[in-house]
C-alpha cells in the first residue's frame, strides 16, 4: 500500500502545471517578435481596417393606410425587395391618428419609416419620418411605375447595396440638403448587413426639376459602365417638412405645391367654360338668323346692259299631229334564214 502511493505522488509531480491563460509556454518564445523583427525573408499581413461588423443599425418600416390601390401595392413591394434593411407591418387604420405610427416603429424596433397615406382612392402621399424624434417629410407621389413593367429591362442582384446620385440642388437650399440627409439614411443600406450582398451594381438617382424630385433606379453595366434603368420610378412633390415625427411646427412649406383637389377643379372649370363658349356661339348664330335681313336699295345702272329679247307670237295647235309610220327592220328576217341553214347544215352533216 505505501509503495502504491509513493508512485501515485511521483506521477502526481511529473504532470505539466496548469498555466494562465494567455501565458506563454515552454516551448515557445516569451515574448513573440513583432513584424519590424521579423527574418528578413519573411513579411507580414496587416490587420484589416474593418472588421467586418454590422455597426449601422438603421431599420426602416415600410407599410400602408388602408384604401390603397393595386399600383402603390406593387411600389411598396418594390421598396420592401431593394431595402434589405426594411420591414412590414399590417395597414393602418384610416380612423388611427398618425401619431401612432411613432409608437408601431418602437414596436417593431425601427428608426426610420416610410408611410403611404392613401385618400380617395385615387391620391397618394408619402411620408418619410426619422421616428420619435423627427424630423418628417410629406410628399405627393405621381407618375407610379414599377418593377413589374416591361419596358424597365434592367437587373441587379437582390440585397446588393446602391449608389446614391444627388442633384447639385440639394446643396443650395437648405430644405433640400435637409431631405437629401433624410433620403441618404433611409435608401442606403448599412454595410455588412445581414441580408446585405457586398457588391455595387445599381445606382439611385434623385433629380430635381420642375419642383418635384424624381425617383430612378438604374443597373450599372460592367462592361462599359452604361445606366439600364430598372424601376421603380416616381415623382416625389414636396407638399411640408414637419420639426417632429408625423407632425408638429412646420419647418417649410411649398409655395409651388398644388393640391389634387384644386388641380381636378381647375379641370373641370376650363371643360365648363369651353361648354359656355361652344353655347354662345350657338346662341349668336340663332339670333343673326332670326333677325330681318337688311334691304338693298336698287341700283340704276343695273340695267344699262340689258337688251330685251324678241318676243315670239305663241302658236296654238288646233290639229293632231299625224302619227309617223313605222318602219320594220329589214336585217331580221334574213337573220331568221341564215339560223334555219345552220341547223339544216347540221342536220345533213
Amino acid at each position: 500500500m505505501a509503495a502504491a502511493k509513493r508512485k501515485r505522488e511521483l506521477v502526481a509531480d511529473g504532470r505539466p502545471k496548469k498555466r494562465a491563460k494567455g501565458a506563454p509556454t515552454r516551448s515557445e518564445p516569451a515574448a513573440k517578435a513583432g513584424p519590424e523583427e521579423a527574418a528578413p525573408g519573411e513579411y507580414s499581413i496587416p490587420a484589416p481596417v474593418s472588421q467586418g461588423k454590422w455597426k449601422n443599425k438603421e431599420r426602416v418600416l415600410i407599410f400602408s393606410s388602408r384604401g390603397i390601390n393595386f399600383r402603390t401595392r406593387h411600389l411598396m413591394q418594390d421598396l420592401r425587395t431593394l431595402m434589405p434593411h426594411s420591414k412590414a407591418d399590417t395597414k393602418m387604420d384610416r380612423k388611427d391618428k398618425l401619431f401612432v405610427i411613432n409608437e408601431v416603429c418602437e414596436m417593431k424596433n425601427c428608426n426610420k419609416c416610410i408611410f403611404f397615406e392613401a385618400k380617395k382612392k385615387q391620391d397618394l402621399y408619402m411620408w418619410l419620418s426619422n421616428t420619435p424624434q423627427g424630423p418628417s417629410a410629406k410628399f405627393l407621389v405621381q407618375n407610379i411605375h414599377t418593377l413589374a413593367e416591361l419596358k424597365m429591362t434592367g437587373n441587379c442582384l437582390r440585397g446588393s447595396r446602391p449608389l446614391l446620385s444627388f442633384d447639385p440642388t440639394f446643396d443650395k437650399e437648405p430644405h433640400y440638403a435637409l431631405l437629401k440627409e433624410l433620403f441618404i439614411q433611409i435608401f442606403s443600406t448599412p454595410q455588412y448587413h445581414p441580408k446585405s450582398q457586398p457588391f455595387v451594381d445599381h445606382v439611385f438617382t434623385f433629380t430635381i426639376t420642375d419642383e418635384r424630385i424624381w425617383f430612378r433606379n438604374y443597373q450599372i453595366i460592367e462592361e462599359d459602365a452604361s445606366l439600364v434603368e430598372i424601376g421603380p420610378r416616381f415623382v416625389l412633390n414636396l407638399i411640408k417638412i414637419f420639426q417632429g415625427s408625423f407632425g408638429g411646427p412646420t419647418l417649410y412649406e411649398n409655395p409651388y405645391y398644388q393640391s389634387p383637389n384644386m388641380h381636378r377643379r381647375l379641370i373641370r372649370l376650363s371643360m365648363a367654360a369651353k361648354f359656355r363658349e361652344k353655347h354662345q356661339v350657338k346662341e349668336v348664330q340663332k339670333i343673326k338668323k332670326k333677325e330681318s335681313k337688311m334691304l338693298m336699295e336698287e341700283d340704276p345702272t343695273e340695267v344699262v346692259f340689258e337688251t330685251p329679247a324678241e318676243e315670239k307670237p305663241v302658236e296654238i295647235q288646233l290639229v293632231k299631229p299625224e302619227s309617223k309610220a313605222i318602219v320594220k327592220d329589214k336585217r331580221k328576217p334574213r337573220k331568221i334564214q341564215r339560223k334555219k341553214q345552220k341547223k339544216l347544215f347540221r342536220t345533213e352533216a
